[in-house]
């Protein structure tokens, strides 16, 4: 039996074996190419190129219709980074121990880094005490523990802002209008502002908006020049006196002020019902509790850990139907919202207040507006160069149309005057 041969018939009948290509593998077929190649395009010679192949032709050159030049991809130049205004500059400081000159001290903890350090955030200065990466002569410490002159301070690195340029940028000078605008009393050591129901003494979380901030508005365009600085805080929805010292030496003078007690503040608010007596002194344990997000100041009992004592003088200046009452408040301590959880305490609660109102069916009577009827009216304290610093605040709008639907009459006498300034 004839054994059948694998690969293609040639013409004549032949086969071609099949396996590697020899240097007569496809002639007739190579031949046709050509012919036809030439057919289509007639490529000059000089169109041509040899390629040589040692194992398909022998070393011997055959000539392809050279290949059109590929297209090469169109490189494309990255597009220019969009243009973005230039961020403050940062830099990082290494750990240092500054000490604590004379005019700094009694100057409380995170004061002194805000007077240090202008580019610190309130709460990164919080964040980093409360970590314990500030020591004060080797020791942890806290934020509002006060520092005295010679004590040295360790600081530990911190991402610094660089110093806003001290321009007329049109924010600068909107944030000077402002403060000139609401200002009630200024010397060359002391500022007192009549600051806005709604408007944030200090920043936190979601506060960008805040009188701490449009400060350094008022810094002098000499390098030495100071920062002004906060010498006590209001709550945000609280209007009236804030005290503001133009230099570290009315800072530290002042700060010794308030911890003395010698400062005199006086307080007016609309609360519900009249209390009883009309005139008293309320003197109770305040412990902070947080619920939530949230946070208030709850009636504690004394011994009861983080529990502070807060005494307050009130006395009613005149009434309304015997459903509202405008008092008058003297604080004798300075504990967070005294006023506000006093008040509701002895069940007369403050007229607009989101947190401490606690009389359910409460209706507000109308023409009034649901905001906190507290304002911070008058503030005497020692000057820090001699004499005394005594400076009234109008009612706030709010204030001032509830006032008007109610009869009240804001010259009337205080009797606050007359209550003691000591527990």
């Amino acid at each position: 039996m004839r054994q059948r041969r694998n690969g293609p018939r040639q013409p004549g009948g032949g086969r071609q074996q099949a396996g590697p290509r020899g240097r007569g593998h496809g002639r007739d077929r190579d031949e046709r190419i050509k012919e036809r190649s030439k057919e289509r395009s007639n490529p000059r010679q000089s169109d041509l190129r040899v390629k040589h192949s040692p194992k398909r032709d022998g070393g011997r050159g055959r000539a392809f219709p050279a290949r059109p030049p590929r297209e090469q991809p169109v490189a494309f130049a990255p597009a220019p980074p969009p243009v973005v205004a230039p961020k403050p500059v940062q830099f990082s400081a290494g750990v240092q121990t500054v000490a604590v000159s004379p005019d700094e001290s009694g100057m409380r903890v995170d004061r002194f880094f805000e007077g240090r350090f202008p580019g610190l955030s309130f709460s990164h200065i919080q964040r980093i005490i409360r970590k314990g990466e500030v020591r004060v002569n080797g020791k942890r410490t806290q934020p509002k523990n006060r520092l005295e002159a010679g004590q040295a301070v360790r600081i530990p690195p911190l991402q610094l802002e660089a110093p806003k340029p001290r321009d007329d940028a049109p924010q600068a000078q909107k944030d000077r209008a402002f403060i000139r605008s609401i200002t009630l009393y200024e010397d060359d050591d002391v500022l007192v502002l009549n600051k806005p129901m709604g408007l944030a003494v200090q920043g936190g979380s979601g506060t960008t908006r805040h009188l701490d901030g449009m400060l350094g508005a008022l810094r002098g365009s000499h390098p030495d020049a100071q920062r002004p600085r906060l010498v006590h805080r209001l709550d945000k929805d609280t209007a009236g006196c804030l005290l503001v010292a133009k230099t570290r030496f009315a800072a530290a003078a002042l700060a010794k002020t308030f911890r003395t007690r010698s400062a005199r503040k006086i307080y007016w608010a609309l609360v519900a019902g009249v209390p009883k007596p009309k005139q008293g002194r309320i003197s109770t344990f305040l412990a902070k509790q947080e619920i939530e997000e949230d946070s208030y100041m709850r009636i504690a009992k004394h011994g009861e850990k983080d529990a502070v004592h807060a005494v307050t003088y009130y006395a009613v200046v005149e009434t309304a139907a015997q459903k509202l009452a405008w008092i008058s408040l003297k604080p004798v301590t300075g504990r967070t919202h005294q006023l506000r959880a006093h008040m509701a305490h002895v069940g007369n609660p403050i007229v607009g207040d989101p947190k401490y109102f606690n009389i359910e069916n409460w209706e507000l009577p109308g023409g009034m507006q649901d905001k906190l009827h507290l304002l911070a009216r008058r503030i005497s304290v020692p000057h820090p160069r001699g004499g005394t610093i005594d400076v009234s605040a109008p009612l706030p709008p709010h204030m001032e149309q509830s006032w008007n639907l109610l009869g009240f009459d804001a010259k009337r006498y205080d009797p606050i005057v007359d209550a003691p300034e000591e527990e």
